[in-house]
């Protein structure tokens, strides 16, 4: 994608990195996230970008041997943005003070500004209501700020929140922008870009094109199989794919067990009926389900059914002659809550089925299209590959399937009635004109019974939680906010049309500090 303007996003190792890159392609900016560890003055020069962004990082740039920028970056006259850690690392490197400990600041918090700063530039539009809401995530603080630089704004922990050197075009904020939570984020990108001469030459029209340049060229006259779950990831991967090689796609749909009430037909039926692709539609289920049998831990449960899909894959690519690729439509969030993006620093949260490559023993090589594109960028691709706005509006669903929705050991009869209690929930949202205000939506079974009475009688059920979630990118996530009615209604339903169901919860944690996922 070398013909595009580029701006360089240096990853120090903070969970949102991703973020600014997502906020940056809504601008139509094209950027590439590089850990710092690979980033020197030669790369820079190679890649030769318009701009450079330094991101957070969980680190303290007081420890010694704590990540650095490359020092020959600040003399190559480009402008750069620093968040957070990126902030501490610019004045640790050009001649300022950060001090660690003790000024911890973490949510939402509010920035006033400096008295005698003009507010324009890449501040232009902020603090017309004289405080900005912000997201703090931040144990260390600048203390003095290096030559050249003023102070933008404050806050109570954070005496340099906002900060300038006009005349190099270097900027720095404490806080993270690029999060949703901080409402004016956005805009301060939006300006820094401008400013920094960005036209907006990256569009999903322009990704489209390329991608498909880049499969063929990757794939060649060979075959490749599709994972293909139904899901939106999977869907646009094999229509994008299929586009660029045609009958050289094989999809195969694999039903693990694990999959919501009459998905597997739904999905054959589409794809058959309004697709021509090669299609194989494996039921392995008795299998997934037999080596989940006794099996309780998350992790384990998410390493059982990544190895599982590979077996799969391996015996039916071992009867496609020529199959010598695996495609999979793993996003951006999915890499960066698996492993550190591109070998980063960032913690690993959890494990992704479909995350982090394929055994050697399996013979595949992986394409992997939509690894650089968050969900709404899918969504956006699906719509200029043609696909139907119903179809791309659906939520999301996990990989793992229900079984990360049935904490504790999975069963046939949990599984029957999670699927059943899962269908009366969002057939509520939809009656209720719900489903496109929310951006996932489920229910859960709980690892437990509870006591109840129905009629004259006693009964001792499960427990159901359902969820629902708004986001904008799924890396933070705030409950909906039902009305009391709808709940009560909903709970209603699902004990009244759910056998073994007598009492429901409803989900309110946000994330974080929980996952928007139970497992």
């Amino acid at each position: 994608m070398t013909q595009h303007q580029r701006l360089l996003i240096i990853d120090f190792g903070s969970q949102v990195t991703q973020l600014i890159a997502r906020r940056l392609r809504e601008l139509s900016v094209y950027c590439e996230i590089h850990p710092y560890q690979s980033v020197t003055e030669q790369t820079i020069r190679e890649m030769d970008p318009k701009a450079v962004i330094l991101s957070g990082g969980p680190d303290s740039v007081t420890r010694e041997g704590s990540p650095r920028a490359p020092q020959a970056l600040f003399d190559m006259g480009l402008p750069i943005f620093g968040i957070c850690y990126g902030q501490q690392v610019m004045m640790e490197q050009l001649g300022g003070a950060v001090e660690g400990g003790h000024h911890a600041e973490y949510g939402r918090a509010f920035v006033s500004p400096a008295e005698g700063h003009k507010l324009d530039g890449i501040f232009a539009g902020l603090f017309t209501e004289g405080k900005e809401q912000v997201w703090m995530s931040h144990g260390d603080r600048v203390t003095k700020l290096a030559p050249g630089f003023e102070v933008v704004a404050t806050s109570p922990n954070a005496p340099f929140a906002m900060i300038a050197d006009e005349d190099r075009k270097f900027y720095a904020v404490q806080f993270h922008p690029e999060v949703h939570h901080t409402p004016n984020g956005k805009t301060m990108l939006e300006n820094f870009v401008r400013m920094a001469g960005f036209t907006g030459d990256w569009t999903m029209a322009s990704y489209r094109q390329e991608m498909i340049e880049k499969i063929r060229e990757q794939v060649g006259d060979k075959k490749v199989i599709c994972a293909l779950s139904g899901g939106v990831d999977s869907s646009v991967t094999g229509i994008l794919l299929h586009e660029a090689i045609g009958d050289q796609l094989t999809c195969v749909f694999v039903d693990h067990g694990l999959l919501r009430l009459n998905e597997a037909q739904e999905v054959v039926d589409m794809f058959r009926n309004n697709y021509n692709l090669n299609l194989i539609h494996a039921d392995e289920s008795d299998l997934f389900l037999g080596e989940l049998e006794g099996v309780s831990d998350p992790e384990v449960k998410r390493k059982t059914i990544g190895k599982l899909f590979i077996d799969v894959f391996q015996k039916y690519a071992d009867q496609i002659e020529g199959a010598e690729f695996l495609a999979q439509g793993t996003l951006y969030p999915d890499v960066i809550e698996s492993v550190s993006f591109s070998g980063g620093p960032s913690v690993t949260i959890k494990s992704h089925h479909n995350v982090g490559g394929l055994p050697e023993k399996m013979g595949l090589k992986l394409v992997e299209p939509l690894r650089e594109l968050f969900k709404d960028e899918v969504r956006a691709l699906g719509r200029e590959l043609g696909l139907p706005d119903s179809f791309i509006g659906r939520h999301p669903f996990p990989g793992p399937g229900l079984a990360i929705r049935c904490p504790g050991e999975i069963t046939r009869e949990k599984l029957d009635i999670l699927r059943q209690a899962d269908a009366v929930y969002i057939d509520q949202i939809r009656k209720h004109g719900l489903y496109d205000e929310i951006w996932q939506a489920f229910a859960a079974i709980l690892p437990m019974r509870t006591v109840g009475v129905m009629g004259d009688g006693r009964t001792y059920d499960y427990a159901v939680a359902i969820r629902a979630v708004t986001s904008v990118d799924g890396m933070t996530a705030d409950t909906y906010p039902f009305t009391q009615e709808f709940l009560g209604e909903t709970m209603t339903r699902i004990i009244n049309e759910v056998k073994g169901v007598n009492r429901v919860f409803y989900d309110l944690t946000s994330k974080p500090p929980g996952t928007i996922e139970l497992e």
